[in-house]
């Protein structure tokens, strides 16, 4: 049996990495994996769309389209069942400690060796979480961060989507349209996201949101 891999990066050389990795039988009984590419964060969800069988998904959260822990909130929101290892140049046990509490099932650094690579996928797709070796994620040193990071966790999955696209910069109509439902819909669950991230505007929800990954971005990008 072969296990469908969504592999999302901006970076061909990358992903031509992680594919030679994992690109033989990564557990008993498995045949070689297939694999899927996308290059930003919008193709990403299209691919999930068409490929409901997808059982892991690798994303890389600073990807053209994506908006830090936003994108992984949105993926998890949208495909529950998926799980979802976070690829990032940065490792600190910060970033990797909040992409597990927001619902990745694993954090692959990339500057990890093959056969790390290979081990982290492996031991999800056996239910299993994902650290780099020999990594102590310790405790939220930031007290806003942490306490922001329990309000989402309260939110419900259409929320937290919702959440996910404000981090992307999504209007209403964009957000009702994308989820196929009314403008009304959208705007009830916007207040809900507020009352519980306890702040006043749509504007403030994206800054406290930008806070939990920018450091994250920041050092991708250089």
């Amino acid at each position: 049996m072969a296990v469908h891999i969504l592999v999302a990066d901006d970076h061909p050389l990358f992903r031509d990495a992680i594919k030679s990795a994992i690109s033989i039988p990564l557990g008993d009984d498995l045949e070689p994996p297939l694999i899927t590419e996308a290059e930003d964060f919008g193709s990403a969800m299209i691919a999930l769309n068409e490929h409901p069988d997808t059982d892991l998904v690798l994303l890389d959260l600073s990807m053209p389209g994506s908006s830090g822990l936003s994108a992984l909130m949105s993926v998890r929101a949208a495909f529950p069942a998926v799980p979802v290892i976070v690829i990032s140049g940065t490792d600190d046990a910060s970033t990797v400690r909040r992409s597990i509490e927001l619902g990745a099932s694993g954090f692959i650094s990339k500057s990890a060796r093959t056969e790390n690579i290979r081990k982290g996928v492996a031991d999800v797709l056996a239910g299993e979480i994902a650290l780099p070796e020999g990594m102590n994620l310790g405790s939220e040193h930031d007290a806003e961060i942490g306490e922001l990071i329990r309000r989402i966790r309260t939110l419900t999955p259409q929320q937290a989507r919702v959440l996910g696209m404000l981090g992307q910069g999504l209007l209403n109509k964009q957000i009702a349209y994308e989820l196929g439902v009314s403008e009304a819909t959208i705007k009830a669950h916007v207040s809900a996201v507020l009352q519980k991230l306890n702040v006043d505007s749509r504007t403030q929800a994206v800054i406290l949101l930008s806070k939990i990954g920018s450091d994250m971005l920041r050092e991708d990008q250089e």
